[in-house]
């Protein structure tokens, strides 16, 4: 299996990893508007956001020193991993 496959298994195996990564294709968001979108609590969305920050998926779209309003946005290789999950009907 190769490394991709491993991200995207890891991303699909969490509702809110796989929601989080869904709702940064269209447009970057804080926490806060995300927690808002997806109806859940913006602890689980942190968390979230570490885990696909840790994997290369999702970076900060403000500088790193910003405590307020830190917008998240995906990478290229977050949207690359969106992208196969979407297309091979694993976002559901």
């Amino acid at each position: 299996m190769s490394t991709e496959w491993n991200v995207i298994g890891y991303v699909i195996s969490s509702t809110y990893r796989l929601s989080v990564l869904r709702q940064l294709t269209d447009r970057e968001a804080t926490p806060t508007q995300l927690a808002s979108t997806i109806s859940t609590s913006t602890t689980h969305v942190s968390r979230a956001l570490r885990q696909l920050r840790e994997q290369g998926l999702v970076m900060l779209a403000v500088p790193d020193d910003r405590t307020k309003n830190r917008a998240y946005e995906l990478t290229d290789r977050g949207r690359s991993v969106w992208e196969t999950i979407d297309s091979t009907g694993l976002s559901v």
